[in-house]
């Protein structure tokens, strides 16, 4: 009787020492996950996956992202920035006529039913590949701006070598299925972001969700537009072997995050992959002012002069996008161009630049100058100077 006593105190013992480690470790999660959450992060359902802070370029969580896919219409965006080219370099003119080939009606897949030997406006053109993916606008898109898509191709392969997208081929214009045609997510990024920054008057048309042409009603496919808080672009897609892909993008408090997910399972996979990827930018990280302009951080020596040092300030404040509530783990380093100056100086003068950084790699560079002038000394003092340090190079 007392050896089972023994053996079931030994058991409750060790239970309750299972419970006690389970919960110090569920506290330990917690605490690590608050005071660090870029290390909370998770694994993305989608086969690639990217999110990037628009204005930096940062990066916030990836997946297999420079591993080549199959991008489906995600494609489209490229199409999209040439065509926003077209109009800055004045190649076209929103109020063109595009003549719709039998070719471009004759396109399979998404379409806004383009009616071949029509004249259709360039811009109507652009509003139905933004909205509805309309491969046939692709195609006469292609056709009006540079006489065949063959021709388009190749300078959405020339353009994106220029934006270095190293993990991009283009075979089409559209998307549709063919032998090496494919995209990183990494590179789809890049390039949603320079879309974006160069021409960002294409959220005003891909944020539109819903469009009519030739009295044919769509909607816009991407899920994200009024369900998630801010949305308002960019691209979806979809192929038996690109599964589902979505590049969506959103706006709030004044930060733009650019989510990828790419061969996804389904449209609700696609959905949710892609607003677990926002949700975690817009809750764990924020902008915050790391240093403030005109402040002095340091002092550099001065030969010759009537001071012997002129303090350095920082020429501008600046802003870091960092994990919430992580600022004390900022560091700075200033980094001078030239251990010592000699006099006259002059307020202004750049000197070096003052780094920030967070976790060893570096948020931003702010250039430091002399905060005061310094005169030349005089003649005696000169003289004394000259003295002092032939004095002391002679005993040292």
């Amino acid at each position: 009787m007392q050896a089972y006593d023994k053996i079931w105190g030994a058991i409750i013992y060790m239970r309750m020492t299972v419970k006690c480690l389970s919960v110090f470790l569920s506290v330990l999660f917690v605490f690590v996950a608050f005071q660090f959450p870029s290390l909370a992060q998770f694994e993305s359902a989608a086969g690639s996956a990217l999110l990037m802070e628009a204005s930096t370029g940062k990066i916030l969580y990836e997946k297999e992202a420079d591993v080549s896919k199959t991008p489906a219409s995600i494609t489209k965006l490229m199409t999209l920035l040439l065509a926003f080219e077209a109009i800055e370099k004045g190649q076209a003119q929103w109020q063109d006529l595009v003549p719709i080939s039998e070719k471009a009606w004759r396109t399979e897949g998404s379409r806004m039913f383009l009616e071949v030997d029509t004249k259709v406006p360039y811009r109507e053109i652009v509003t139905g590949i933004s909205v509805v993916s309309g491969n046939d606008g692709c195609i006469a898109l292609a056709e009006y701006l540079y006489g065949s898509e063959a021709s388009f191709v190749r300078v959405m392969n020339e353009k994106a070598a220029e934006l270095g997208l190293t993990h991009t081929r283009f075979q089409n214009s559209t998307g549709l299925p063919e032998k090496d045609h494919y995209m990183s997510a990494r590179d789809i990024a890049v390039l949603s972001r320079r879309i974006i920054e160069d021409y960002p008057e294409i959220l005003e048309i891909e944020s539109m969700t819903e469009y009519t042409y030739n009295n044919i009603h769509q909607y816009n496919r991407n899920p994200l537009l009024g369900r998630f808080p801010g949305a308002d672009g960019l691209k979806t897609g979809w192929t038996t072997e690109a599964g589902y892909c979505l590049v969506g993008t959103a706006e709030q408090k004044g930060i733009r995050m650019i989510a990828v997910v790419l061969n996804t399972e389904s449209e609700e996979q696609r959905l949710q992959t892609a607003q677990e990827l926002l949700n975690y930018g817009f809750k764990n990280f924020e902008f915050t002012q790391a240093v403030s302009a005109g402040i002095a951080v340091g002092s550099i020596p001065v030969e010759e002069g009537k001071e012997k040092s002129v303090p350095v300030k920082l020429d501008e404040s600046a802003e870091v996008f960092i994990p919430v509530n992580s600022k004390d783990q900022l560091t700075y380093e200033l980094k001078l161009t030239t251990d010592v100056l000699t006099a006259p100086v002059e307020p202004g003068t750049v000197v070096g630049e003052y780094v920030i950084s967070h976790e060893g790699q570096v948020q931003a560079k702010v250039p430091v100058s002399t905060a005061l002038d310094v005169e030349k000394a005089g003649f005696l003092e000169l003289l004394f100077i000259r003295i002092g340090k032939f004095l002391k190079n002679l005993f040292s």
